[in-house]
C-alpha cells in the first residue's frame, strides 16, 4: 500500500513538472511572438530606403538625351541673356541718371531674374547642365557699360536693351515654334511677352534720353 501511495505521488510531481515546462514554453513563444511587430516595422523602415533613394537617384540621374540642338542652343543663349539682363540693371538702377532709365533697369532685374530661375527649375528637372556666366562678348559689353557715367549711361544702357531684347524676341520665338522639349517651347511662349513689353519700355527710354 505504502509501494503504491509513493508511486502516485512521483506520477503527480513527473506530470506537475511536464505542465510547468509547458507553461514556461508556451510564454517563451508569446514573448517572441510579441516582438515581431517591432522587428517588422524596423525591417519595413529599411525596405523603404532603397526604393526612395532608388527613386531620387532615377531622378537625379535624368540626362538631356532627348533635346535637340536648338533646345540646347536656346536654354544656353536664354541663360547666358538673362545673367547680362539682370546685371545690367543691377547697374542701370544704382548709376543711371535718369528715373526712367533707373526704372528700366529695376524692372529688368525683377523680371530677368524671375525668367532665369524658372529656366533653372527646367534645367534641374531634364538633368541639363546650364552656363554659369556670360559669353566673352557679352562680358565685353557689361564692362564697358560699366565704365560709363551720366547720360553717356544713359543712352548707352537703353541702346543696348533695345538691341538685346529684339534679338531675345527673335530667338523665343524660334524655339516656341521650333523647339522639340515641351517645357522649355512652354517656357520661350510664356516669357514672349514678357519680352515685348521690355522692348516698348526700352523704345520709350531711349527715345527720352537721345
Amino acid at each position: 500500500m505504502k509501494n503504491s501511495v509513493l508511486s502516485l505521488l512521483a506520477a503527480a510531481a513527473l506530470m506537475a513538472c511536464s505542465k510547468n515546462e509547458k507553461t514556461t514554453f508556451s510564454t517563451d513563444m508569446d514573448s517572441t511572438t510579441m516582438a515581431v511587430p517591432d522587428d517588422s516595422a524596423t525591417m519595413n523602415d529599411t525596405a523603404g530606403m532603397p526604393a526612395a533613394d532608388s527613386a531620387a537617384a532615377a531622378k537625379a540621374g535624368r540626362t538631356d538625351k532627348d533635346l535637340s540642338m536648338q533646345d540646347k542652343q536656346f536654354a544656353d543663349a536664354a541663360a547666358k541673356g538673362g545673367m547680362m539682363e539682370v546685371m545690367m540693371g543691377g547697374l542701370a538702377a544704382a548709376n543711371a541718371n535718369s528715373t526712367a532709365v533707373k526704372a528700366l533697369g529695376a524692372m529688368m532685374v525683377k523680371d530677368h531674374s524671375k525668367a532665369n530661375d524658372e529656366l533653372k527649375k527646367w534645367a534641374a528637372a531634364v538633368g541639363y547642365t546650364l552656363p554659369a556666366a556670360m559669353d566673352a562678348d557679352q562680358q565685353k559689353k557689361y564692362d564697358a557699360l560699366k565704365a560709363k557715367k551720366g547720360a553717356d549711361f544713359d543712352r548707352a544702357y537703353a541702346d543696348l536693351m533695345v538691341t538685346d531684347h529684339k534679338k531675345d524676341i527673335s530667338g523665343f520665338k524660334v524655339q516656341a515654334a521650333k523647339g522639340t522639349e515641351v517645357s522649355l517651347k512652354s517656357f520661350a511662349s510664356e516669357t514672349l511677352p514678357t519680352l515685348e513689353h521690355h522692348l516698348k519700355e526700352s523704345e520709350k527710354t531711349k527715345a527720352a534720353v537721345k
